[in-house]
């Protein structure tokens, strides 16, 4: 407790302007108070008075454009999320120098792999810069709910997929791509994959292998980089469908890198290129993210347990009971026939085991 009588307290009306502002007080002097709390050193301060400047017109929304360049992520994330639905030319530019939109075309099939919907879409990013001209793009994931797992009489399930129930997903940003052999020499200062190219997805990397090069990314950023929650990662592979495949009922070797050999529905027989290939090599699904089935497993950040029930239902990571050393592996590889490639197809790996089938992409969230 403080000594100081005079000094404001936690919830206490106070002027605008004054140096020391608590978190939860009413700043009074109008958008004078908001530009004193946007000056504020505390993060905390600053994102609550983003909210409170869309009180002010024009003059609100210029003081939440000009958070855009706050040095904290955390703080640039809020105001991006208050403006991104506006319509304003002014507020589109800015948000296009800090948060890029990138568009691209959402693709569906029917049960024989034949395109029947093609649509544009668009979808906000932020680049982390490795350096050396080699970035990670991050895009933004809208939270949402959905139906984790898959129904009974989907082809091909079993009873690791089939417990379905509904999950709530905070938004979040995840990487458009796996992470490439160029973003993990980067990082890492080595490459380990079989197939090498430094646009193809790193392979040959462990769950430890995953989390260390996580950690480093984290240091060398200052942001919180991790594995995405198994929840997480279906969430962002389904992308509001609920179709096996984000491309609908089946997918076929020009949509996807998969061992064509083994159909799905009733697609034809395709071709196997039994290796890895260039990330972005294929459509993205409607959130902007390219190679969700197959090229490469991703670790996930849960541990393995034998199928969804009892799961997380707030999008975390499920790291109670389980198995401790077995870790979670979803949308498949180049090895896998399409079967395998399924939104809800679940698999297990040791924490130690590297092979060329497996990779992964990473996540952050600022909150």
């Amino acid at each position: 407790m403080s000594d100081n009588q005079n000094e404001p307290r936690q919830y206490d009306a106070v002027k605008g302007g004054q140096n020391s502002i608590p978190l939860n007080a009413a700043v009074l002097g109008g958008i004078s108070g908001v530009k004193s709390r946007l000056a504020a050193p505390a993060i905390e301060v600053r994102i609550a008075a983003l909210s409170e400047a869309l009180k002010y017109g024009e003059a609100g929304v210029d003081l939440i454009i000009g958070a855009l360049q706050d040095k904290s992520m955390q703080v640039k994330s809020a105001a991006f999320l208050l403006l991104k639905d506006r319509d304003e030319e002014k507020t589109k530019q800015c948000l296009q120098n800090y948060f890029p939109i990138f568009e691209f075309d959402v693709i569906t099939v029917d049960s024989h792999g034949r395109e029947n919907s093609r649509t544009k879409s668009f979808a906000h990013f932020f680049p982390e810069d490795l350096g050396n001209s080699i970035v990670l793009e991050m895009v933004y994931i809208s939270g949402g709910t959905f139906m984790m797992g898959c129904p009974n009489d989907e082809e091909g399930v079993n009873y690791q997929q089939s417990h379905q129930h509904q999950v709530t997903v905070p938004a979040f940003y995840a990487g458009k791509y796996p992470i490439t052999q160029a973003q993990w020499q980067a990082v890492m200062g080595n490459n380990p994959s079989d197939f090498k190219g430094e646009k193809r997805p790193v392979e040959n990397v462990s769950w430890d292998d995953a989390v260390e090069f996580c950690g480093k990314l984290s240091i060398q950023t200052g942001k919180k980089y991790r594995l995405l929650s198994e929840a997480e990662w279906e969430y962002a592979c389904r992308a509001g469908t609920t179709t096996p495949f984000h491309f609908g009922e089946t997918i076929t070797p020009e949509l996807v890198n998969y061992n064509g050999y083994g159909p799905y529905a009733k697609a034809p027989t395709g071709l196997s290129r039994q290796q890895t290939t260039d990330v972005g090599s294929f459509p993205s699904n409607a959130f902007g993210l390219c190679d969700m089935h197959g090229n490469v497993f991703e670790w996930c950040s849960d541990t393995w347990h034998q199928d969804c029930n009892g799961g997380p239902t707030d999008g975390s990571s499920w790291e109670t009971d389980g198995i401790r050393d077995g870790r979670v592996g979803r949308g498949s590889s180049w090895f896998n026939t399409a079967i395998f490639c399924r939104s809800a197809y679940r698999a297990m790996g040791w924490v130690g085991l590297r092979s060329p089938f497996a990779g992964f992409r990473v996540a952050v969230v600022f909150a």
